[in-house]
C-alpha cells in the first residue's frame, strides 16, 4: 500500500492509499479519482515530503547514539484524526449530529419502519438506519420518501 498526497484544480489537497504506483495511474487515466470537496475528476499527485526511517549501519555492529544524534519525536496531534479536515467535512459532521440528536434509529428495520410510517400504521417521525440497495429502491418506487446518508449510522449496540 502508498499513501499519496493529491490536489485538484482548486488547490483542494487531500490524501488516498493506494494498492500501488500503478494503481494509482490506472485510476487516474480511467478519470475514476474524484475531490471529495468539489468533485473534480481532474486528480493529481501533490509535492509530499517522503517519509524515511532511521538507517542503520551496513557493517551490522550497532553504534550507541547520543541524545543529539537523535531528533526527539514531536508530540503527536490527539485530535489530528478526529477535527474535520475541511469545511465539508464540518458540514457533514453538524448535519450527522443533527440526525442522531433528532432523529430514532430504527437499524436495519429501516426499511420495514419507513413503509409503516408511509401507510400510516406507525407514528410519524423521523428516522434512520440501514437498508439494502433492493429495499431502498422499493422505497423510492412506492413513493415512500427517503435519502441516503451522507454518513454510516453509529450501530447501537445496546
Amino acid at each position: 500500500m502508498i499513501r499519496y498526497s493529491l490536489k485538484c484544480p482548486d488547490a483542494h489537497e487531500f490524501e488516498s492509499w493506494f494498492q500501488s504506483g500503478e494503481a494509482f495511474d490506472k485510476l487516474a487515466a480511467a478519470s475514476m479519482l474524484s475531490c471529495p470537496q468539489c468533485g473534480s475528476a481532474d486528480v493529481h499527485k501533490a509535492i509530499m515530503a517522503p517519509r524515511i526511517g532511521p538507517s542503520h549501519k551496513a557493517t551490522g555492529g550497532s553504534e550507541e547514539t547520543t541524545p543529539t544524534d537523535t531528533p526527539s519525536p514531536e508530540p503527536a496531534d490527539t485530535h489530528a484524526l478526529t477535527a474535520p479536515a475541511s469545511p465539508a467535512e464540518a458540514a457533514l459532521k453538524e448535519l450527522k449530529e443533527k440526525i442522531q440528536e433528532h432523529s430514532e434509529y430504527v437499524g436495519p428495520d429501516f426499511a420495514k419502519e419507513a413503509r409503516k410510517i408511509h401507510d400510516g400504521d406507525a407514528p410519524e417521525r423521523s428516522i434512520y438506519g440501514e437498508a439494502k440497495p433492493d429495499e431502498a429502491r422499493k422505497l423510492v418506487e412506492d413513493g415512500v420518501p427517503v435519502a441516503p446518508l451522507p454518513f454510516i449510522p453509529n450501530r447501537k449496540t445496546n
